[in-house]
């Protein structure tokens, strides 16, 4: 055994849907398993989530049973602000698509909010809020044929709620483009702008991200240069986590939270055969097996087989008791 995911962290990065919540309700052992890292481990909130002001954030966390000010909520209009800063002049008016979450932030930036092309902003940023309907879209589409800077807040394609999976902000996104032709510069996971404002802001890059999102948390933590867990309670899943390509690949995988207090098992390769804990895979030319074992250490055992075989997962024969 190892030590633990945990080991030499100074600031843990915590995604929220998929990781902490999901819809309104705590995912079973995040409230605990988080709460008992606080004693040591400074714990911030990084969320793609542009709809919810900081404080709405800390305080649906504090409800669930975590001990959170706004001020340890990193979100992606602030770190779009902050980019939006870098671009347009002070003061500037600013296209806002998006809701609360996103108004207030550019108000805090000191720029001014507008609804309307007409009114001939510096800028577009957009968010997602649920209430964002064509109009909008439209509005922002209207202003950037203008050939002025856009900002998103992050090109999520879905949202994990209590209901089930829905459309992210990268659809509302993608609507835009496909009427303007162009891309946004983009502020969220897994761009660098809201890592850079979490470590700056609590000072340390000894930092651990937690997320549920390859494309996003995990792929941004590898950008960032720190390490990563991958935790099985949002969108991604076994499936994901074989196939996933060498930027969007964890340090850690865990079933629930409760695995950042675990010894973190070592994984042992030797010759076609690759054992992590109490499970074995074998790779055998183009085939890839369970020989003994199950839960997470089978599928850390099946993930680094196949990740350091250098093989697609395409040209894989993987057996399904794997990733079902």
């Amino acid at each position: 055994m190892t030590d633990t995911p945990l080991a030499g962290i100074e600031l843990v990065l915590a995604d929220l849907d998929g990781v902490i919540y999901r819809g309104a309700d705590a995912i079973p052992y995040a409230i605990e398993s988080i709460n008992a890292i606080q004693a040591a481990i400074r714990v911030a909130y990084l969320t793609n989530n542009a709809s919810r002001t900081d404080e709405s954030v800390a305080a649906h966390l504090t409800e669930l049973g975590l001990q959170v000010v706004p001020d340890d909520v990193v979100t992606s209009p602030q770190a779009a602000v902050r980019l939006l800063a870098g671009l347009v002049p002070a003061g500037a008016k600013v296209l806002v698509v998006g809701g609360e979450g996103l108004t207030v932030e550019i108000e805090k930036g000191g720029f001014v909010v507008t609804r309307s092309a007409e009114d001939s902003p510096a800028a577009v940023i957009q968010g997602f809020a649920p209430e964002v309907g064509w109009k909008d879209l439209a509005e922002a589409a209207f202003a950037l044929q203008t050939g002025i800077p856009w900002v998103a807040t992050n090109t999520d394609w879905t949202l994990p709620l209590a209901r089930g999976t829905a459309p992210g902000n990268g659809t509302l996104v993608s609507a835009v483009h496909t009427a303007v032709g162009i891309l946004p510069v983009v502020a969220g996971k897994p761009e660098l702008a809201i890592y850079d404002e979490a470590m700056t802001r609590y000072g340390s890059r000894a930092a651990l991200m937690i997320g549920d999102r390859l494309d996003t948390d995990i792929k941004g933590a590898n950008r960032a240069g720190i390490p990563s867990v991958q935790v099985l309670t949002g969108i991604d899943q076994a499936k994901q986590v074989l196939a996933a390509v060498p930027d969007e690949r964890p340090t850690f995988l865990l079933d629930d939270l409760r695995g950042l207090h675990e010894p973190y098992p070592a994984t042992i390769v030797d010759g076609e055969l690759t054992t992590v804990g109490t499970a074995a895979v074998r790779l055998s030319k183009n085939r890839l097996t369970a020989e003994h074992g199950a839960g997470i250490d089978l599928l850390r055992a099946a993930s680094t087989a196949i990740w350091s075989s250098g093989t697609p997962i395409y040209a894989l024969v993987v057996a399904p008791e794997l990733y079902s």
